[in-house]
């Protein structure tokens, strides 16, 4: 086992904890990480198998609570707009992608800690300005959760109904964005550890939520997701010419 194999399952092990301790949080922790692990490509389509495999496992037992209405405009967007992310990520060199990258969860992040209240992210059109963002950023950055969180506070959605919908939502976009972008190139053992350290994690998370405030908890996952997308504007800029 490689130093890079310990520090992909570390990575695969906190972002499948926090997932199941606030029911987000998988790609903003573990994609900063993942992109200054493995490289920009290769980074995001394993947050984007990661996080469409845990969101399957959670909605099986909470699949009743999607809310049709709101899901269908926001994944019809967000498979129109994840093509656009996939070229973007193949137009631009490896330190402007880091700096996008980690510039879109760093704002992202910011966003959300402050609950930004926008009167278009509300009805079907907020859905679907949701859903398009989320789409794009989903492929081109790993991340597109935090554009359906900002429209579920300004559809005023409790946690309870927020996070079986979210679920169904990051089911849909990783599927469009793998099916754009491609599986990672790892070895067969390196899925392994991946696929236990989503297990562990798993168990951990679950424990956890029981001792953990949900506030704290969040606030905890947010913090460390701006630290990676800062990090990641960093090294991004360090590398530009």
């Amino acid at each position: 086992m490689t130093t890079t194999d310990v520090l992909l399952a570390g990575i695969v092990l906190l972002g499948s904890c926090v997932q199941w301790l606030t029911g987000m949080g998988f790609a903003l922790v573990a994609v900063p990480a993942l992109v200054l692990l493995l490289g920009p490509a290769e980074g995001v389509v394993l947050a984007n198998c990661a996080a469409g495999a845990i969101s399957v496992v959670g909605l099986a037992g909470g699949w009743r609570r999607v809310r049709p209405g709101a899901m269908v405009p926001l994944c019809a967007a967000a498979a129109c707009t994840v093509p656009a992310g996939v070229w973007l990520t193949r137009q631009l060199p490896e330190p402007a992608l880091l700096l996008v990258m980690g510039g879109l969860v760093t704002t992202a992040v910011l966003l959300v800690m402050r609950g930004a209240r926008v009167p278009a992210l509300r009805g079907t059109k907020g859905a679907v300005a949701a859903g398009a963002v989320g789409g794009f950023m989903n492929s081109a950055a790993g991340v597109g959760g935090p554009p359906v969180s900002l429209y579920a506070v300004n559809a005023g959605w409790t946690v309870r109904e927020f996070v079986p919908n979210a679920q169904f939502y990051g089911v849909m976009v990783n599927a469009f964005s793998v099916a754009a972008n491609g599986v990672p190139q790892l070895s067969g053992a390196r899925w392994g550890w991946v696929v236990a350290a989503m297990a562990v994690g798993a168990l951990i998370g679950r424990a956890l939520a029981e001792r953990i405030p949900e506030k704290r908890a969040r606030l905890l996952v947010l913090s460390l997701a701006l630290t990676g997308g800062v990090t990641a504007v960093g090294k991004g800029l360090w590398g530009l010419p």
